[in-house]
């Protein structure tokens, strides 16, 4: 029976006290992991910043180098995708399980080897174009207004351009809420558990419904730090990215548990 700290969320319970201690825990802890076994962190970190230059060179030798602010905005949503790895590394690492490569990537598909994860990559993908879309959407209604292409950008200098940094991060932080919502908790359970992607989802919205504050928190951490640790080339990343997905996974196991 789940206590006054936790509510049940089938088939686990989740925890409703969650605080600033457990986010401090969960960085020393994903820390920790990262030290320990920095190859598999460096490689998928590494995975994810190849993505990022290409993405760059591809824009600007396009001479579309006003596209990097919204793909620098929505290339942060594919992150959690890139972690799984990370996190059947910290599950590994914890259950005192051998550490190999076959292992750690046959996790992709998830415990049940049925590609539940594979299912929720589909949803991470169509996000971000679906963000992509909606960018292109108010580029256009601010880049007629300003008479400037997107060759340049001179053009978030305007007063269209400001405008449209304002309404594109408004409707970006929303969508990117959503999508943290759905896939914080759900992603490191597909891990761990054998259970169905839409009971995942579930479990991870019940998490931070449950633990709002700290969980936007959370959020703002991961957000904060992925944005700056892109700006040196994406360099950052390498170390970043693997420090910020082992957290999450002990955040996980923190806010979700067997039923008592």
């Amino acid at each position: 029976m789940a206590s006054a700290n936790q509510a049940q969320i089938a088939p686990v319970t989740v925890a409703r006290n969650l605080g600033w201690a457990e986010l401090r825990a969960a960085l020393a802890a994903g820390w920790g992991d990262f030290r320990a076994c920095p190859g598999y962190g460096l490689f998928f970190a590494g995975v994810y910043v190849a993505a990022g230059l290409f993405l760059y060179f591809a824009l600007f030798n396009r001479g579309e180098v006003a596209w990097l602010v919204p793909a620098a905005a929505g290339f942060p949503l594919l992150a959690p995708f890139i972690a799984v790895g990370l996190y059947e590394v910290s599950r590994r690492r914890e259950a005192g399980l051998p550490m190999t490569w076959g292992a750690v990537l046959g996790a992709l598909r998830g415990r049940g080897g049925d590609d539940q994860i594979v299912s929720m990559g589909a949803i991470v993908f169509v996000a971000f174009g679906f963000w992509l879309m909606i960018a292109h959407g108010i580029f256009a209604v601010f880049l007629a207004e300003s008479g400037i292409g997107t060759e340049s950008l001179a053009l978030f200098g305007t007063r269209a351009g400001m405008m449209m940094l304002v309404v594109g991060g408004a409707v970006g932080a929303v969508l990117a809420w959503a999508f943290y919502a759905v896939t914080v908790v759900s992603l490191p359970m597909l891990v761990h558990r054998e259970v169905d992607f839409m009971t995942a989802i579930i479990v991870s919205l019940a998490v931070v419904r449950s633990n709002s504050l700290t969980m936007l928190v959370w959020a703002g951490v991961i957000a904060v730090t992925l944005f700056a640790a892109m700006l040196p080339a994406f360099l950052g990343l390498l170390v970043a990215l693997p420090v910020l997905g082992h957290a999450t996974w002990h955040l996980y196991r923190r806010a979700v548990c067997d039923p008592a």
